[in-house]
């Protein structure tokens, strides 16, 4: 079996790239321009929200062997303010990431129906479509879309035995976050997260290869927080009451 995996190259579509080689499948990885990608993985080169990218990198993988499996991962951060941008701006935002998985999705989609297989979709979301933080509205409404979309083609699709669900990551120990986190923050991470600490990236890439295999051959249409207990996590300004 093949899957596709937009974004492969860096972070968590890394993690979730190397994890689906380790298992012995074929990958193809979408990236907007060239970069180094784990060894045996393939290479389709352009923008994941254009169709004819999706459905190169679909035929390039039903090449390799059949096509199971697609993970919209890319994504794109830039905050912005709704009083500060206008309207077009701000959903152009929102576009740039709900696009690239409506254009992967309809790739995969198209791809299943045609071989009459089946298959299974994982869409990258955020624990912001539930909790967002200050500045990143746009990004935070299009993961909510994406979850929103993700129940429709379950609904949708259910039928033609293609299952459709999201991981919903809370903070990931990836370079970028590397780029910001002093001490500081890795002390308000670990208060943020009940289990005291973010997520590595390969333990997203776990969930993902999960829902993408058979061993979740029943769940469709859910969203699965993989965060820490951070999106269940309640703020009380009372100071922690004990036991006695």
């Amino acid at each position: 079996m093949s899957y596709v995996v937009t974004g492969g190259g860096r972070g968590i579509g890394r993690a979730i790239v190397e994890r689906l080689l380790a298992d012995g499948h074929p990958v193809v990885v979408i990236e907007r321009d060239a970069v180094e990608l784990p060894a045996g993985a393939v290479a389709v080169i352009g923008d994941a929200g254009a169709d004819e990218v999706t459905e190169r990198a679909a035929a390039r993988a039903a090449e390799l062997a059949p096509l199971r499996g697609w993970v919209n991962n890319a994504a794109v951060f830039r905050d912005a303010s709704l009083h500060e941008v206008g309207t077009r701006e701000l959903l152009d935002l929102v576009t740039v990431n709900l696009g690239a998985v409506v254009s992967g999705a309809r790739a995969a989609v198209r791809a299943f129906l045609a071989a009459g297989t089946g298959g299974s979709i994982v869409n990258l979301s955020s624990h912001q479509a539930r909790l967002p933080v200050p500045g990143c509205a746009p990004y935070a409404t299009a993961k909510a879309a994406i979850e929103g979309l993700t129940r429709a083609l379950a609904v949708d699709y259910g039928p033609h035995g293609i299952r459709v669900n999201v991981v919903a990551p809370g903070s990931v120990d990836t370079a970028r976050y590397r780029e910001f986190a002093d001490a500081r923050v890795e002390a308000e991470m670990a208060r943020l997260h009940p289990l005291g600490r973010v997520a590595a990236a390969a333990e997203i890439a776990d969930a993902v290869a999960y829902l993408l295999s058979d061993r979740a051959s029943f769940i469709s249409g859910v969203t699965l927080p993989v965060d820490g207990g951070r999106s269940v996590r309640g703020h009380d300004p009372e100071p922690p009451r004990t036991a006695g």
